[in-house]
């Protein structure tokens, strides 16, 4: 096959139904099989990629000399115009080659069983919407559970020119059904709604124009050299990791034990903003290079697997607050922050459903409630999925020759870590085990701040899909938000605080996200796109109150439970 023919879309579906790995890059067609379990990023980072033009994502994740490889992998051209996307197989794309002599070369059905399903009971539908968006009405249901609907608006606010809107309830009240199926899918519907009346459209050309001007953000990012690392601002960092471990050590040789954990959570906290970087290969741009320093810092100095780490965050930076494929926002049965979750949902990282039962219907009314809490001791469910990574043979795949060495030296580099910390230290140092406990109670709660500051930037956000034409920028400033701080406070986030930015630039090192925030401002102001800026006070209540809306969607749903039992009726659960 010459790798200048021209492929149609019914020929790309012909090779994805026979199971190969096909992505389009840069006009081309990419068919990526011999790489899928070879990339350093892991398989599940390009799968979620197939059928799709994946240019700005494969962009914004790889240096220039790592995309001039892509040439060796060119089966094809794309046709000329805008590609149209295709759902891929890992999320429920359907794919089906048929007979050679039939004119029909493949079919592709975006959807999955669950959609199909879903069809039956759905009152909601993409008309009800496209009304919606002129009306600014939310959809609604009539088949309440034994009391009166009552209608829930949703009101735009601001200016009509496209600039940025919020959105308010005129009522806290969930029109629920009957069916609690039929509650789940409206209970979606309404947040897509809100989605579709405050986004650009998703019509393939109205997003192929902001596509034309992030690409064009981007080539600015690079001639301003903003991808240049300030190694003199990681001199400052180590300066800084320096003295709270001086202090920490300090204390504890003078046994103020306590003292010592408070200064040793600190040093926890900041110095992994730097295993971030890493992973982002954010620091000097060289995998080894930024393996090791992200080892050193994530596995050594805190007990924590980057491979691990590495793992999740490229998928949940590809599908972003995607319920049933973003790790990062698979928390059930503790926290649910989508509707969609009342489902049982498929988790097509962890491959593994998490069935909402009895202990979600406990705990999740009162997220809003536990969740300061549990952020507290969140480091020991880091601990735990560390070690289940390097144990896995998800570890023992990823990056193949190039990376063989990484699984043995984190499981080396977390081992030692857990001989300093847990036997020379707790174990040989301190004297009683009240001491000990409250020693690793206080080191471990201090690292809080961190947890909060990982979840606030996306557990507000949208977690709707508003299918595969959206493009890769409007997707990541949708479900993405910053936090408004100034700038001599921008150690305490340690880059976290430009998370919008950062999705779309995943390689710019932290120190010149500041830098970059003016641009993506700008770049929102043309696209008509907004771009949510939040003081930290205002985000944690964001999301307290998306836990809170959350919980009130859970109890109307056991009181449609209740009502199914009562009446013998066959429902979601």
């Amino acid at each position: 096959m010459s790798r200048d023919n021209v492929l149609c879309p019914r020929a790309v579906q012909d090779l994805i139904a026979d199971g190969h790995t096909i992505v389009i890059y840069d006009e081309y067609v990419l068919k990526l099989d011999s790489w899928l379990e070879r990339h350093p990023g892991g398989s599940l980072a390009i799968l979620h990629m197939v059928g799709k033009d994946a240019t700005d994502e494969i962009n914004a994740y790889h240096k220039p000399p790592t995309l001039k490889t892509m040439k060796a992998f060119r089966i094809g051209r794309k046709p000329p115009g805008i590609w149209t996307n295709s759902t891929p197989p890992i999320r429920g794309g359907v794919y089906v080659k048929e007979p050679e002599e039939k004119p029909s070369a493949a079919t592709t059905i975006p959807t999955d069983a669950s959609d199909a399903e879903d069809s039956s009971v759905l009152e909601t539908s993409i008309s009800d919407l496209s009304e919606s968006q002129s009306t600014g009405t939310a959809p609604t249901s009539d088949d309440s559970c034994g009391e009166d609907p009552e209608e829930t608006t949703i009101e735009r606010m601001g200016k009509t020119d496209g600039e940025t809107f919020r959105f308010r309830s005129a009522k806290k009240i969930y029109v629920g059904k009957k069916d609690p199926l039929a509650f789940t899918t409206w209970a979606e519907k309404q947040d897509e709604a809100r989605d579709i009346l405050e986004y650009p459209s998703v019509d393939p050309a109205v997003q192929q124009v902001i596509v034309n001007k992030y690409r064009a953000l981007h080539e600015k990012v690079y001639e301003l050299g903003l991808y240049d690392c300030p190694y003199l601002e990681y001199g400052k960092e180590m300066c800084r990791y320096t003295t709270l471990f001086v202090v920490s050590m300090t204390a504890l040789y003078n046994h103020w034990y306590l003292t010592s954990a408070f200064f040793l959570g600190l040093f926890w906290h900041q110095i992994m903003f730097t295993a971030h970087d890493a992973g982002h290969r954010a620091i000097t741009g060289n995998f080894v290079v930024d393996s090791l320093i992200g080892m050193f810092v994530a596995d050594f100095c805190c007990g924590l697997s980057i491979g691990w780490w590495k793992s999740s965050h490229n998928v949940h930076h590809l599908i972003t607050n995607m319920p049933e494929h973003d790790p990062d926002i698979q928390n059930v049965p503790i926290f649910a922050t989508s509707p969609s979750f009342f489902r049982s949902l498929h988790s097509t990282y962890y491959d593994f459903t998490f069935v909402w039962d009895a202990a979600a219907n406990f705990l999740v009314p009162f997220q809003k409630y536990t969740y300061y809490p549990i952020m507290g001791v969140a480091r020991f469910n880091l601990y735990l999925l560390s070690w289940l990574h390097v144990l896995s043979s998800k570890a023992s795949s990823l990056g193949s020759s190039k990376a063989w060495w990484i699984r043995p030296a984190e499981i080396a580099m977390m081992s030692c870590y857990w001989y300093i910390f847990g036997y020379l230290l707790l174990w040989c140092t301190l004297p009683t085990w009240p001491i000990r406990i409250g020693f690793v109670l206080v080191s471990h709660v201090v690292t809080m701040p961190l947890h909060v500051q990982i979840t606030l930037s996306h557990w507000a956000m949208s977690t709707s899909d508003l299918g595969e034409s959206e493009s890769f920028p409007q997707r990541q400033l949708r479900t993405t938000m910053d936090v408004d701080c100034p700038a001599w406070l921008d150690f305490i986030h340690g880059g976290l605080q430009f998370q919008a930015v950062h999705h779309l630039f995943p390689r710019v090192p932290r120190h010149n996200l500041r830098k970059v925030q003016t641009l993506v401002k700008e770049f929102c102001a043309e696209t008509n796109i907004p771009y949510v800026l939040l003081s930290f006070e205002d985000g944690n209540k964001k999301v307290l109150n998306r836990l809170q809306e959350v919980g009130d969607q859970v109890e109307h749903l056991i009181n449609c439970q209740k009502y199914m039992a009562a009446t013998g009726e066959s429902g979601l659960h």
